[in-house]
């Protein structure tokens, strides 16, 4: 599949990602949600710890994200923070804090926990995150706060520093192909800020982000050298090849060991490379998601890369 179809097709799978009839529909075919399994272990805690199990067995480190996001009533974001509190409650059984890396991550999306609610949202967000990181420092977890589309991108730092005055281990997210992102990268680098450098998964508008791959990359490895120089810890989300050979070069360049950052992948992608740089002595993380709003990530993943878009299709056609 051409890199010009991919950039193409992306802003039409993405706009798949928002609809609510595409969603029914894929949420009601067995043979998509059979599929789905490969990024998306499944709907339970449970079916969650499960995949953990396997992944800790393999000396890798796992992030774990309860699906969902744009909560528009309150009940459900309560509800959305209960559930977050029994998967530490389940993590914390097997959970070592000890060391400089915790082996156990839960990520947040702040839409989720009431953000987007039109009367007190961020108040609402930051207090169920707030609930979520007491919780995570009692079992010996981590917390990442994700990245959502860049209208949300203000009000999810702004919480990300009322969050760190109190619990200054906690991770955010921060996509490369926003123009805003270097800036962003120096402040939080300076800070000592836990950062997962991704490329971005939304269709942004170009007065904001870049949108050619080549200058997304560019915007990546310009950022991950701002990370690499500063007093944080960077976590470089990539499944790209070139970013993940210039990791070792910047590494020994600002004298990183291996506890002093990590590579991140998606559960289901690349697992042999998963594998290698976890044997070679690396941090390798891996982005665990599971619940029943699995479609929305899942379509995202799909307008990523055409490896995955390429996978879905070959998958279907083989089950009917």
């Amino acid at each position: 599949m051409s890199a010009l179809f991919t950039r193409a097709a992306r802003p039409a799978i993405l706009a798949a990602s928002r609809s609510e009839r595409l969603r029914h529909t894929a949420e009601r075919t067995p043979v998509a949600r059979d599929v789905v399994r490969r990024f998306v272990p499944g709907e339970t805690i449970e079916d969650a710890l499960g995949a953990v199990t396997v992944l800790r067995d393999t000396d890798r480190l796992v992030s774990i994200d309860y699906l969902g996001e744009d909560v528009t009533d309150t009940d459900t974001a309560e509800a959305t923070a209960t559930a977050y509190l029994q998967l530490l409650d389940a993590l914390g059984a097997g959970s070592d804090g000890s060391g400089a890396v915790r082996p156990l991550e839960v990520s947040l999306k702040l839409s989720a926990l009431g953000q987007a609610l039109p009367k007190d949202g961020d108040k609402i967000a930051l207090d169920n995150a707030h609930t979520i990181c007491q919780r995570a420092q009692q079992v010996g977890a981590w917390v990442t706060v994700d990245a959502e589309d860049h209208t949300t991108t203000d009000s999810t730092l702004s919480i990300v520093r009322d969050l760190r005055t109190e619990f200054d281990w906690l991770g955010t997210v921060l996509q490369a192909y926003l123009k805003r992102t270097e800036a962003d990268c120096a402040e939080f680098a300076a800070a000592g800020a836990r950062i997962r450098l991704c490329k971005g998964a939304y269709d942004e508008p170009a007065a904001v982000a870049y949108r050619d791959p080549a200058e997304v990359t560019e915007s990546y490895l310009r950022c991950l050298r701002i990370l690499m120089g500063g007093n944080g810890y960077p976590m470089v989300a990539s499944h790209d090849p070139a970013i993940i050979a210039e990791v070792p070069g910047l590494a020994r360049e600002f004298g990183r060991g291996a506890d002093r950052f990590e590579y991140q992948m998606l559960y289901g992608i690349r697992d042999g490379e998963q594998r290698r740089l976890a044997a070679e002595g690396n941090h390798v993380r891996v982005y665990v998601p599971f619940g029943t709003q699995w479609y929305g990530y899942f379509v995202r993943r799909l307008a990523e890369r055409p490896a995955n878009l390429m996978f879905f299709l070959r998958a279907l056609s083989h089950r009917h």
